[in-house]
C-alpha cells in the first residue's frame, strides 16, 4: 500500500484539514485529520504511522489494542502514538474529539539508514506499539511536517526528504535500540570544492524543477545522510534552506526585470502558490514582492 493511500485506508476521506497528496510528496506521507467521537476499525498498516495530538476537547480518551496490547490514553497536545508496520490494531474507540498530525514513513528510509551503517539491520518492525507518550524532538519535527503542510516552502521536496530522515533516525536510536550515530563519523570534515560546485551547479540548473535530496546527494556521489552533514558543515545552511535562498534570490532577479507576473514568478521558484511565496518572501526580507518590485 502506498503511503499516501494508508490514512484514508485507515481513517476514510473525510474531516482531513491538510494533506500532503497534492504536493506530491516522497520522503514521507502526512494528513492533518479531526477525529470526532466514534471509532475506527481493525487495520494493519504497510508503513509506519507516528500520530501526534494537536488540539483535543479535555475529556478525550482513545482506547486502542494492537500487538495484543490493550491502552488507554487520556489525549493531551503533543501526545504521540506508534502503529508501526504490520501490526493490526483490532478496534480505535475515541470518546471525544481530537486532531491529530499523522506521518507515514515508509520502510524504505529504514533500509537506506540500515545501508549507510554498513548493513546493520534497522527494521521498521523493531519499532514497538506505544502510545500515549510524548517526545520533544519528535514533536518538533512533527511540528515541521504540520508548517510545510499549511504553507509549502520553495524547497518543500528536499525539506520533506530531509524530515523522513531525521523522524526515522529518531525512532531508530530511540525505540529500536539502535545506534544510528555510526554512518555520521565523517560529520566533522567538509565537502571538497569539486563536489560542492557539482550539487550548487546542480542546484543553479534545476531552480524550476522538482530536486530531491537524493538528486543532491547523487551530484556529490555520497548517501544522502553523508551529504546532509558534509553539506550543512560546509554551507552552514541544510540543503533545504540553500536552495530556498537560491529560489528567494532568482525570484528578486525576476522581480526587478519586471518581466513576469508575480504569480508566474512563484511558479517558477517552486512555490505552491503566489499567498505561499509572498509569506516566504516577507520572512526573507521584511517586505512583499508587489513593493520589492516597485523599489528595485
Amino acid at each position: 500500500m502506498r503511503m499516501e493511500d494508508q490514512s484514508g485506508a485507515k481513517y476514510g476521506g473525510r474531516d482531513i484539514l491538510e494533506s500532503s497528496v497534492a504536493g506530491g510528496w516522497r520522503g514521507l506521507a502526512a494528513d492533518h485529520r479531526h477525529h470526532p467521537k466514534g471509532e475506527v476499525g481493525s487495520f494493519q498498516p504497510a508503513n509506519l504511522e507516528i500520530a501526534i495530538a494537536t488540539a483535543c476537547n479535555p475529556a478525550c480518551v482513545v482506547s486502542r489494542t494492537g500487538d495484543r496490547i490493550r491502552q488507554h490514553t487520556r489525549v493531551e497536545a503533543g501526545t504521540i502514538w506508534f502503529c508501526p508496520t504490520g501490526v493490526e490494531e483490532t478496534d480505535i474507540i475515541v470518546s471525544e474529539w481530537h486532531d491529530a498530525l499523522h506521518i507515514y514513513l515508509p520502510s524504505s528510509a529504514f533500509a537506506d539508514i540500515s545501508d549507510a551503517r554498513g548493513g546493520a539491520a534497522c527494521r521498521p518492525e523493531g519499532v514497538p506499539y506505544l502510545g500515549g507518550f510524548f517526545d520533544e524532538r519528535l514533536r518538533r519535527l512533527g511540528a515541521e511536517v504540520l508548517r510545510e503542510l499549511v504553507a509549502p516552502s520553495a524547497a518543500s521536496t528536499v525539506l520533506v526528504d530531509t524530515l523522513s530522515i531525521a523522524l526515522t533516525r529518531c525512532v531508530i536510536a530511540t525505540y529500536s535500540g539502535v545506534d544510528t550515530g555510526s554512518e555520521g563519523r565523517v560529520s566533522a570534515h567538509r565537502l571538497d570544492d569539486r563536489r560542492l560546485r557539482r550539487v550548487l551547479d546542480y542546484m543553479t540548473a534545476h531552480l524550476e524543477d522538482d530536486v530531491g535530496l537524493t538528486d543532491l546527494a547523487d551530484a556529490a556521489c555520497l548517501s544522502v545522510f553523508h551529504f546532509i552533514r558534509l553539506f550543512t558543515s560546509t554551507t552552514g545552511l541544510p540543503p533545504h534552506r540553500y536552495l530556498s535562498r537560491l529560489r528567494l534570490e532568482r525570484a528578486k532577479t525576476l522581480l526587478s526585470l519586471r518581466t513576469m507576473p508575480i504569480a508566474e514568478i512563484a511558479q517558477a521558484c517552486r512555490f505552491s502558490s503566489q499567498s505561499a511565496f509572498t509569506r516566504a518572501f516577507r520572512h526573507a526580507t521584511a517586505t512583499t514582492p508587489q513593493v520589492y518590485r516597485r523599489q528595485s
